[in-house]
C-alpha cells in the first residue's frame, strides 16, 4: 500500500525512448501545422521539420506540454530557417460610432487589410499574426462593449497547391 500511495510508477528506458519520440512527433506536427514558408507562403511537411529539429538538436522535454515546446521550436527554428506562423484571417464588424477610432488602434496589430467596407458599419477582412488574436479580440470587446462582432474566417492563410514543396 505504502508504494501505491507514495511511490512512482518505473518506466522502462524502452517506454521512454517510445514516449519521447512520440512527442517529438507531436511537436513536429504542431509547427507543421501552425507555420508556412514565408516566401511562398505554403506549409513544411512534418518529415522536413522533424529533419529541421534534428538539426537544431532539439531534445524534447517530457514534463512541458507539446503546444509549449512548439512555439519553442519556432522561436528556435526562425533562426536557422525561413519559418513563421501562418496568418489568421479575421472579419470584424464594428460599430460606425466606434469604427474609424477603433481602426487606428487595430492598425499595428493587422498585417495585411484584404477589404475593407465602410456603410452602416466598418467591415474589415483583415490577415493577423496568431500571437495578436487575444489581443484584437478584447480590444474590440472593451471599446465597442460588445457591439462588435469578430469572426475567424480561417484559421491559417495558406497558397493552395498540389503538393507540399520539401
Amino acid at each position: 500500500v505504502q508504494i501505491l500511495s507514495k511511490g512512482e510508477l518505473q518506466v522502462s528506458d524502452k517506454e521512454r525512448h517510445t514516449q519521447l519520440e512520440q512527442m517529438f512527433r507531436d511537436i513536429a506536427t504542431i509547427v507543421a501545422d501552425k507555420c508556412v514558408n514565408p516566401e511562398t507562403k505554403r506549409p513544411y511537411t512534418v518529415i522536413l521539420i522533424e529533419r529541421a529539429m534534428k538539426d537544431i538538436h532539439y531534445s524534447v522535454k517530457p514534463h512541458k506540454s507539446t503546444k509549449q515546446q512548439a512555439l519553442e521550436v519556432i522561436r528556435q527554428l526562425k533562426e536557422t530557417m525561413q519559418i513563421e506562423r501562418a496568418h489568421m484571417r479575421l472579419r470584424f464588424i464594428l460599430p460606425a460610432k466606434e469604427g474609424k477610432k477603433l481602426k487606428e488602434k487595430l492598425k499595428p496589430l493587422i498585417k495585411v487589410i484584404e477589404n475593407e467596407d465602410f456603410h452602416e458599419q466598418l467591415e474589415i477582412v483583415c490577415l493577423i499574426d496568431p500571437g495578436c488574436f487575444r489581443e484584437i479580440d478584447e480590444l474590440i470587446r472593451s471599446e465597442t462593449k460588445g457591439k462588435g462582432t469578430l469572426e475567424v474566417l480561417s484559421l491559417k492563410d495558406v497558397e493552395e497547391g498540389d503538393e507540399k514543396l520539401e
